[in-house]
């Protein structure tokens, strides 16, 4: 895939978007960047490998559901959040797949800047390859990482179930960032999250 094209993608739709070859370099960015915050964490196993909540952690209140089921109740309390995404084009467009909408709504509406820190294998052609990435991959992958009884934790793949453990209930696609936020691409050159 072309990070190049997808960061001049991102930037031409009003994105910042940045590029690090290695994860340690991205760390170092981020940490540069959030200091004195209330940072929110959505699920984001790239996150989680980056050791971001531990980093950030150092000079910043922060909340992960992940880590305290009970920040989940103080969500509305951060200004910054980071999460990744499951699919992000070369067109420049972010896809995301959430079973209960904290992720997805945190990425929409309420901090003053969001952060998605994505891996190159993320990476799809188009907006539609993106889709097909977050459905047929990524939401696969995790429902088996989480245990979930569904019919894609076996097969791998999707196949549009009506499982009570679905974990693909909402999608969002970021075409351009919102209007009074700042949002921020991180593309990492190294394989990350699900």
């Amino acid at each position: 895939m072309d990070y190049k094209k997808a960061l001049e993608s991102f930037r031409k739709h009003g994105f910042e978007a940045v590029y690090f070859d290695t994860a340690e370099e991205a760390k170092r960015y981020l940490a540069g960047e959030i200091h004195g915050e209330t940072v929110g964490f959505g699920g984001s196993v790239t996150c989680e490998q980056l050791g971001l909540y531990e980093l950030l952690g150092q000079d910043n209140t922060v909340l992960w559901h992940w880590k305290n089921k009970e920040d989940r109740q103080r969500y509305p309390e951060f200004t910054v959040y980071l999460t990744s995404a499951n699919g992000v084009s070369e067109t420049g467009e972010l896809v995301n797949i959430d079973g209960s909408g904290n992720r997805l709504s945190a990425s929409l509406y309420g901090p003053k800047r969001v952060y998605f820190i994505c891996g190159v294998n993320k990476l799809a052609p188009s907006l539609e390859a993106a889709i097909t990435r977050a459905r047929q991959i990524a939401a696969p992958a995790n429902a088996k990482r989480l245990g979930c009884k569904t019919p894609c934790a076996t097969l791998g793949r999707c196949i549009d179930c009506n499982s009570p453990g679905r974990i693909c209930r909402a999608m969002s696609i970021h075409m351009r960032p919102l209007n009074g936020a700042r949002h921020t691409v991180v593309l990492i050159g190294e394989e990350l999250g699900m």
